[in-house]
């Protein structure tokens, strides 16, 4: 372990001042709060070097007196950063200590700060600074001057609160960003009003910061390709590196882990650290101990493992729904981050295909990256565009809308957000004019249920942002995906069964709505399409046709087939009556040996809504597979979760036409293939009941917030759906 800066060992530097003596103080209660002290510096990994420990020991085990009090303060004031006097109005002042101001980059350095506590005060011993803060949605000139971060240690041994004896003292560990000389200034304060006339509670410390290890990574994929991963990096502290606080893009504040390629660095001052590292889901998480000696360069080697490839066997994974603005990313100096930057995070993913798309944050800036087609920053293996989610705008309280593959992404006659229409129809109208792909986003939003039970007779408010006015553009063939993993399962599912269970055909799509709904990681919720090469516009035309199923990567549905028929195609299975049908998939799954009851255990509505831990059967590595037949499972069997790929087939009886799809709740699902029994359509009775009330339920929500000027189009097109249905209601029969 490395010593206190303390590190101080025995230099003092010429303009460090004397910190006064402290005489009327008892040694009892002096020598408990020490003992406390070196406990903590011993719990922080920075243990106090061993010739004053052990003399320090020695003086707290003794009788005591003025000369053992007089020696304590010789011993420990040379380690302290600050001297800080609570006079007996308890009036703040402070000055700096002896200690070395000395620190590190990219770490953390930790030093004592003495207290001459003369008003006998029992609050918090507080410290900021104007160079501390947060680097995310500063502004630029904010960045420089950022540079540090101060942590006081309130944690037992220790207490938060000051003692009130005369004399303690107290731990406080600084991180500095930056390598060289930089200038800090350190406020201390016992509470509001505490603080001394003339800015006596302030101290300018010039500290000096020492480069960090400069740590190499070959990043190679399991074939031993440079590739690029994911590492969350901790000491044996679990402090997060680098500081969260101090990244800036691509490194998001808001995430543990960076994202590194083959070649590039980390700054690591001396210790020990754990490292986990991977590559997206369908990689195992492997971890690695390292040791960092001392602050000379060195290179480390990770090699990534996979578990599975879908990408092998054709089918190419993505997620409609990601940000480069608003929710958790950076507003400022730019409003959301660059192309390059969602890049790294696709890459270090292993997520094949990302839509970036511009909504109501980050706007005006985030829409000059559309180009119509793939960015540049494209490579073979994987692919980012920009897009659009209508969000923010005037329509955003009758569903938000994906809009994938635009040719042009301002509607027309708009020169600001605010001149959009207020409801999505004509929205979806004009994308389809330009053949783009449809879906609404975080469809379970205002579609909450009680019941897991699907589908389900249970109605909904509609009251919220997500597929609500699924129900009537459905009947316009106007949407061609509702998007699944992103909110709770029965929500998102119960509308799409029953619009499946009456003959209309839009499919399902993963997505991750990051950073809003989920920070994580791009790639939480995520397609999987049928692909004879990677390309964009051919995977959203598969999210369109249903050659996908969705997953979150965890578990995963291959090759769906019924009778021969893939999942996707433009056929439908035909029978002339009642009879069988052979389905076939190949399906694997991969669950840790120990289950997580922090995941398995919460409610449907409680993150992650899907989760391959959900799936667990018991305390086994099992998950159920289940066969469905107009959203009934009629078939369930067990299958091992253990990153195996099986072939797996069933006999299915058919009595009408249905739909068929495979599932492992909540974690992947397929998208239908059609059973045509008779040539007849599929029609439930109970769903067309449900969906000609939910069209009055959606229109009562959402009329009071319609222009007046749209609302003859917003009649005709909710009085289509309601005919529709009715239509479909008779031919349901009894």
């Amino acid at each position: 372990m490395r010593p206190l800066i303390l590190l101080a060992c025995s230099a003092l530097i010429a303009a460090a001042e004397e910190l006064p003596l402290v005489t009327k103080v008892e040694f009892q209660p002096l020598s408990a709060q020490v003992t406390r002290v070196l406990q903590s510096l011993d719990l922080l990994g920075e243990p106090m070097p061993a010739p004053d420990s052990t003399e320090l020991k020695k003086l707290t085990e003794s009788p005591g007196g003025p000369k053992e009090v007089e020696r304590i303060q010789a011993i420990l004031d040379k380690y302290c950063l600050t001297g800080v006097n609570i006079n007996p109005e308890s009036r703040v002042k402070v000055q700096q200590g002896p200690a070395k101001a000395e620190l590190v980059e990219q770490g953390w350095r930790t030093f004592l700060v003495k207290v001459h506590n003369e008003a006998g005060v029992t609050a918090v011993l507080a410290v900021d600074s104007p160079n501390m803060g947060q680097l995310a949605n500063s502004p630029a000139r904010a960045v420089q001057m950022r540079w540090l971060d101060i942590q006081m240690f309130n944690k037992q041994p220790l207490r938060a609160h000051l003692s009130g004896l005369e004399l303690e003292y107290r731990v406080v560990s600084i991180y500095s960003k930056d390598s060289g000389k930089r200038e800090g200034k350190l406020l201390f304060d016992v509470g509001q009003g505490s603080q001394d006339l003339g800015f006596r509670n302030e101290v300018d410390i010039l500290f000096t910061a020492r480069p960090a290890a400069k740590i190499t990574l070959r990043v190679l994929d399991f074939d031993d390709k440079p590739t690029t991963g994911s590492f969350l990096i901790r000491d044996d502290r679990n402090r997060v590196y680098p500081s969260q606080a101090k990244r800036l893009a691509p490194d998001f504040f808001f995430h543990p882990q960076v994202y590194r390629a083959d070649g590039e660095s980390v700054a690591l001052p001396p210790g020990k650290y754990t490292v986990e590292y991977s590559r997206g889901p369908e990689y195992r998480k492997r971890v690695q101990k390292v040791n960092v000696p001392d602050f000379n360069p060195q290179t480390l080697t990770f090699r990534l493992e996979r578990w599975i490839d879908p990408a092998k066997l054709g089918w190419y994974s993505g997620d409609h729904h990601i940000h480069a603005a608003g929710c958790a990313h950076y507003e400022r100096p730019t409003e959301g981050v660059y192309p390059q930057d969602m890049m790294r995070h696709v890459l270090g993913e292993d997520l094949k295909i990302g839509s970036v798309l511009t909504w109501g944050p980050g706007w005006y800036f985030q829409k000059t990256f559309f180009e119509g087609r793939e960015n540049a920053v494209s490579t073979k293996e994987h692919r980012i565009r920009y897009d659009v989610e209508i969000s923010g705008h005037p329509s955003s309280h009758t569903g938000h809308i994906c809009l994938l593959g635009l040719r042009e992404q301002d509607y027309p006659g708009t020169h600001r957000i605010e001149d959009w229409p207020s409801w999505g129809i004509p929205i979806l109208r004009w994308a389809k004019a330009q053949n783009a792909i449809t879906g609404y986003a975080h469809s379970g939003w205002g579609l909450q249920i009680k019941d897991t039970k699907l589908p389900s007779a249970e109605m909904p408010p509609f009251d919220g942002i997500g597929a609500n006015e699924y129900v009537v553009s459905v009947t316009h063939n106007l949407i061609d995906f509702i998007s699944t993993v992103d909110t709770p399962y029965p929500w998102e599912l119960n509308v799409w069964y029953h619009t499946l269970n009456v003959g209309y055909r839009a499919r399902i799509s993963g997505e991750t709505d990051f950073p809003c709904i989920y920070g994580e990681r791009v790639g939480l919720g995520r397609s999987y399409v049928r692909q004879k090469a990677l390309d964009y516009e051919d995977w959203a035309r598969g999210l369109r046709e249903g050659r996908n199923y969705v997953s979150d990567g965890k578990s995963h549905l291959i090759d769906f087939r019924v009778n021969g028929i893939e999942m996707g195609t433009d056929k439908d299975v035909r029978l002339g009556g009642p009879g069988t049908v052979k389905l076939s998939a190949k399906v694997a799954a991969l669950l840790d040996e120990t289950p997580d009851e922090s995941i398995r255990s919460r409610r449907a509505d409680q993150k992650p809504y899907w989760d391959l831990e959900r799936s667990r059967i018991g305390n086994t590595r099992k998950v159920p597979l289940e066969v469905l037949v107009n959203g009934e499972p009629v078939i369930r069997r067990e299958i091992d979760a253990d990153g195996v790929s099986r072939d797996m087939t069933f006999d299915v009886k058919i009595d009408r036409s249905s739909w068929v799809a495979l599932r492992v709740l909540p974690s992947s699902h397929t998208n239908p293939v059609w059973v045509t029994v008779d040539g007849k359509g599929v029609r439930s009775r109970p769903s067309a009941e449900w969906l000609l009330t939910a069209v009055e339920k959606c229109y009562q929500q959402k009329l009071g917030r319609i222009r007046l000027n749209e609302r003859g189009d917003f009649e005709q097109a909710y009085n289509h759906a309601r005919e529709a249905y009715k239509r479909l209601l008779a031919e349901a029969g009894r």
